[in-house]
């Protein structure tokens, strides 16, 4: 026979069960929306630069492309750093100003490739990171130790294209291309189950913004990335 207060404990942690699910897919959405928008604004940026010749020539025939080339990687690095000291608000628009930054710097390829061949890998993109992170959102399985196998593996890819910008070759290119695609659509499973286990139904509005935000930087990362690595291999040179 159970009691009314056994009743009552059954009742609360089923309600608490449930406004964990509930908050649990408002942040998961909201991390999803900001990466969203940050993914149109880079595209939107990368276009409109890439339609004005003398800007280009600005840009990437001056060493100011190596300052629009670097900016993000430093934005990227002081989020990381000073994310518990920002508020929200601030993280958020410069999330905006790195995704400006971004599209900045790829605005070239609009010029290499044709456009069919852009939208085409796009969607193939699209379609693989919406798989590989449900996988990484669904699976009880523990993805640490394949998360830090990547991130050794991507610390090695960075090393390696440093290595072939000075050498020029095609088929470390190739290498370094599929690779890439490997390791930022493993990252995508493993970014997305660290970012779900980041959820804490007890946080402050403001504190659950910010992983948001950092959550939405990391799946960008790798959804951009891996947009990139398969244009490489799959897009349609102009």
């Amino acid at each position: 026979m159970i009691d009314r207060s056994t009743q009552r404990s059954v009742g609360y942690g089923q309600a608490t069960a449930a406004d964990i699910d509930a908050g649990l897919r408002k942040y998961m959405l909201g991390v999803y929306n900001y990466m969203s928008i940050a993914l149109v604004i880079t595209g939107l940026a990368a276009f409109g630069v890439s339609q004005s010749p003398e800007l280009m020539y600005a840009i990437f025939g001056s060493p100011l492309k190596w300052v629009v080339m670097l900016a993000p990687l430093g934005m990227v690095f002081f989020l990381s750093a000073r994310i518990n000291s920002l508020q929200a608000s601030t993280a958020q628009i410069l999330f905006w100003v790195f995704s400006v930054l971004m599209g900045v710097s790829i605005s070239s390829i609009f010029i290499a490739y044709e456009m069919g061949s852009i939208a085409r890998v796009f969607f193939i993109t699209a379609a693989s990171f919406a798989g590989l992170s449900l996988v990484g959102y669904t699976t009880k399985k523990n993805l640490s130790a394949m998360g830090s196998f990547l991130i050794i593996g991507l610390f090695g890819l960075i090393i390696a294209s440093i290595v072939n910008i000075f050498i020029g070759s095609s088929g470390l290119e190739f290498v370094i291309s599929v690779l890439g695609v490997l390791i930022f659509a493993g990252l995508t499973a493993y970014d997305t189950q660290r970012i779900k286990l980041m959820y804490m139904e007890s946080d402050h509005s403001e504190v659950a913004q910010k992983k948001s935000i950092m959550g939405a930087l990391s799946l960008y990362l790798n959804f951009l990335n891996m947009f990139l690595f398969l244009l490489q291999l799959f897009g349609n040179r102009e």
